[in-house]
């Protein structure tokens, strides 16, 4: 192996996930994780080993490289795998290739056009439902036929690091029938995964379950942050707005779907049958194992939450066959999340909102304090990373403190 890598890194041989880096002497470009390290695939390039257009490589998002299609972008990253593993290879004793990830600033990934948010983790709808609803009638009627979504807000997407503000909204309070200003008192998080799709379609065209894979590129970690107190006195009739528009962190880098191929699982059984196009072939859900932990200001971080992508009882490609199906277009960039990824155990709820029950079962941290939402000064981080005969394949995290409203 040309760079060492440590022993349980998320970012094995096996991975080789794309991102967008810059150091104080290297402009924002195309690089690598590798181990500890990222490889420069601008300074790569400049060795004439690849056969595109590598001009896409010095751009300040990945679209560009994205858009010449997984022929070219697989084929990069399996060179990438041979040549770091063999001693005589293009790579070796070539200066200025790496850089540590500790001494460089990591971007967006990529140009998100378009945002849309599902709600497919089952458990996570049955629980929101019994809290606000009839228990008996927890799932809306629509819930087990449909993917669920909305569009979301692109805008306000960011890259993991990057500090937000706590919301302020209208919010509606007990016992009153006349709404309030103010910061939210219930800004929650939302543990998710998100998808970015690597081609293009045109308007009319629909995408089928069989086809979905092609059209997508590679997978990110999402925190998709909620004002819980803001969307209940806002979301009826449409739906989520400014409970949801403020912020969503998404990690750096984008771990290619052939990287996590060998990770496939079964999802849950779905009942009733769905309709044709939402009917699909093969194992479409993915073993990956998510954690949640909370850094108060000043004290250790504590986790308060184990979960896995693999829960999903609707799948990727069945999310992207439904927000096709009227022909909706599609563009390289687009990010679409999972929804609240939330298993059966308490300790698995993707959200604060379930781990604390409504605030009714406070969660205890490290330094003694109690929390029902997120605080000021917390600092929430999300990891996930799939593990496999002795291959790792992670995500490296997504975190953001929260700063006082202005």
């Amino acid at each position: 192996m040309i760079i060492n890598i440590p022993e349980k890194s998320d970012f094995s041989i096996h991975n080789i996930p794309f991102g967008i880096f810059s150091t104080s002497d290297r402009s924002p470009r195309a690089g690598v994780a590798i181990g500890d390290h990222i490889l420069d695939l601008v300074a790569v390039a400049e060795l004439d080993v690849f056969d595109f257009n590598t001009a896409v490589l010095e751009k300040e998002v990945l679209n560009d490289f994205i858009s010449l299609g997984k022929e070219i972008t697989n084929k990069v990253r399996k060179d990438i795998q041979h040549w770091l593993q063999d001693e005589d290879s293009v790579l070796a004793g070539k200066p200025g290739l790496f850089v540590l990830q500790s001494a460089a600033q990591m971007h967006m990934p990529v140009y998100i056009g378009d945002y849309t948010d599902f709600y497919s983790s089952i458990e996570h709808a049955t629980n929101v439902g019994t809290m606000f609803r009839d228990p008996a009638k927890a799932l809306m009627p629509n819930w087990k036929h449909i993917p669920v979504g909305y569009h979301g807000r692109a805008s306000s997407i960011v890259v993991s690091g990057e500090d937000i503000l706590r919301p302020k909204g209208q919010t509606l309070p007990k016992d009153s029938d006349t709404p309030i200003f103010g910061p939210s008192q219930r800004l929650d998080f939302e543990l998710e995964m998100g998808f970015i799709t690597g081609k293009n379609t045109n308007l009319g065209e629909s995408i089928s379950t069989g086809d979905a894979e092609d059209y997508i590129f590679g997978m990110v970690l999402l925190n998709d942050w909620s004002a819980r107190d803001i969307q209940k006195w806002e979301y009826v009739p449409l739906g989520p707005f400014l409970a949801k528009n403020f912020a969503s962190h998404i990690s750096p880098w984008i771990i290619t779907l052939e990287a996590l191929d060998q990770f496939r699982v079964s999802g849950p059984e779905q009942n009733p049958q769905v309709l044709p196009y939402l009917e699909f072939n093969g194992e479409k859900n993915y073993d990956i194992n998510l954690e949640v932990g909370i850094a108060p200001e000043g004290t250790e971080e504590q986790v308060v939450c184990h979960s896995n992508f693999k829960f999903m009882y609707w799948n990727m490609t069945q999310q992207l066959a439904h927000h096709t199906v009227n022909g909706c277009n599609i563009n390289i960039g687009d990010l679409y999340g999972s929804g609240t990824i939330s298993g059966k155990d308490e300790n698995s709820y993707g959200s604060m909102l379930e781990l604390a029950w409504m605030g009714t079962k406070p969660l205890k941290m490290k330094d003694g304090s109690e929390r029902k939402f997120i605080q000021d000064g917390d600092t929430v981080i999300m990891r996930g990373y799939a593990e496999k005969d002795g291959k790792r394949v992670g995500f490296g995290e997504v975190s953001a403190k929260v700063l006082p409203a202005k």
